[in-house]
């Protein structure tokens, strides 16, 4: 059986109460994954690529990552249980001994935000995307607000 995959962006962030909806879209249909705001906050600085003073937890990932020759090759949101989502980030790693392909469990906005800051692709596995609510409504009511120019400590 083979597992597919619809490649997806990031078509904005909109503050709830209780935390942030990032939202992915392929053509016409949008989903919502809600995420906390300090991960919301790291996937807005990697959206606009606005300067932290310093380096942040997914700046420290990334510099991890760089230190061990690993690149993030991409990301894919593989389950829906539950009205929660799941994500697995594959890392992929070259050198000396050859290429090394690494899947690790992540939360999807952890993964959405190395995703952005480095540059890879971020995917929904098929069978979610057809369970997953479309949340174009949601985003169409309520625009994303513009990048903030202040600084983040």
């Amino acid at each position: 059986m083979t597992v597919r995959e619809i490649q997806v962006e990031v078509k904005g962030l909109v503050p709830t109460q209780s935390g942030v909806g990032v939202f992915l879209g392929h053509g016409d249909k949008v989903i919502a994954i809600f995420v906390d705001h300090s991960v919301a906050a790291a996937i807005t600085m990697f959206m606009h690529k606005l300067k932290k003073p310093r380096p942040l937890t997914h700046d420290l990932i990334g510099s991890i990552l760089a230190g061990l020759g690993v690149k993030a090759q991409k990301v894919v949101v593989n389950d829906l249980k539950d009205d929660t989502f799941f994500a697995r980030l594959f890392l992929l790693q070259e050198g000396e001994l050859g290429r090394n392909l690494v899947e690790i469990d992540s939360r999807p906005s952890d993964a959405i935000a190395v995703a952005l800051q480095q540059g890879c692709p971020i995917y929904v596995n098929t069978s979610v995307w057809e369970r997953a609510e479309d949340m174009s409504w949601a985003l169409k009511q309520n625009p994303p607000e513009a990048p903030s120019t202040e600084e983040h400590s």
